[in-house]
């Protein structure tokens, strides 16, 4: 499902990301953990198509390039996509969550969920029937038309986790999705996670520093000075 070499990401001299490799299963919920700065929001930034990884820097002119970044997702090789490829594929293949789930406050539950489907050209109606079908599911049918200023925590992150899903992604990346939220309503978020894998069979990887989250998913990464350790 994602195949991932040699990744790394300079800031100027800061090499925040020094030769990450990574190969995650179809339908596997992975988490990574680490404490702040180790590197997890960047990797899953670039696994999730939203930057690139820098080139790896020479050690001398005479080094080749086997050593060189590559990504695959569902073998689509990532890196050689120009830019209009691959917001197109983002957009069919891959859903996002956020700490802050991001909704546009103009906007009522419905239509945020639409958005994603809409940027991809779909029918208005066929749209609208799969996200109300998702709200539904996710607890939400009474919800529909409310702003998101109207919603609890909880709920706007149901919202976006309806929206993420809108386009049937292969994968969806969630960067402290729970971070957010009060106890209960983390819980309920985290077993949502599991229950869609199960149902959808989508594949999961979540930035995390809750302990319970990244312990209930079927793999645990560890992430230190740019590196997974464990």
């Amino acid at each position: 499902m994602i195949h991932a070499k040699n990744i790394h990401k300079y800031y100027d001299q800061l090499e925040v990301l020094k030769g990450v490799d990574l190969h995650i299963k179809k339908g596997e919920i992975v988490s990574i953990v680490g404490a702040s700065g180790a590197g997890k929001t960047t990797l899953l930034q670039i696994l999730g198509t939203l930057d690139k990884p820098s080139p790896a820097k020479k050690e001398s002119e005479n080094q080749n390039t086997e050593n060189s970044s590559s990504l695959f997702i569902n073998n689509e090789d990532i890196l050689k996509m120009n830019d209009k490829s691959l917001s197109k594929f983002r957009n069919l293949n891959l859903g996002f969550i956020f700490q802050f789930h991001q909704l546009l406050p103009e906007f009522t539950a419905l239509e945020n969920v639409c958005i994603p489907a809409f940027i991809a050209n779909k029918s208005k109606s066929e749209t609208e029937k799969e996200a109300k079908r998702l709200l539904e599911y996710l607890g939400l049918s009474h919800r529909i038309d409310h702003k998101p200023n109207e919603l609890s925590g909880g709920e706007q992150q149901r919202v976006a986790v309806a929206r993420a899903l809108i386009n049937k992604p292969d994968v969806i990346f969630a960067d402290e999705p729970s971070g957010n939220l009060d106890t209960h309503s983390a819980e309920n978020l985290h077993q949502l996670f599991f229950k869609l894998r199960d149902e959808f069979g989508q594949t999961f990887v979540i930035v995390t520093h809750n302990e319970e989250l990244a312990s209930m998913a079927d793999r645990k990464l560890v992430m230190s000075d740019g590196q997974i350790i464990a």
